[in-house]
């Protein structure tokens, strides 16, 4: 291995807003972060959720009344009977 290719691995303390410290090691010294899993709301259990129950009415309540007519499905490009011309029995094909 190279020598001086990989940083200095030390110990370093992790500081959060909430107070919180952890020691663990790492290439930078003294972080500081904003949240950390003892303040953050999906560790803790005190997340809010989002009522997401009443979206589909809220929709259809907004969009009512301006919905587009739907459009007519082509008909298939196959020909008809009346348009296909019967070929002669008697002409042979070359």
């Amino acid at each position: 291995m190279k020598k001086k290719t990989h940083p200095v691995y030390k110990e370093t303390t992790i500081v959060c807003a909430c107070g919180n410290v952890i020691h663990t090691r790492s290439a930078k010294e003294n972080i500081r972060v904003d949240i950390c899993s003892n303040c953050h709301p999906f560790f803790t259990g005190q997340q809010k959720l989002i009522d997401s129950a009443g979206m589909v009415e809220r929709f259809k309540k907004r969009y009512e009344g301006k919905v587009a007519p739907k459009k007519a499905k082509k008909k298939d490009s196959k020909k008809k009977d009346s348009d296909v011309q019967e070929a002669d029995p008697d002409s042979e094909k070359i």
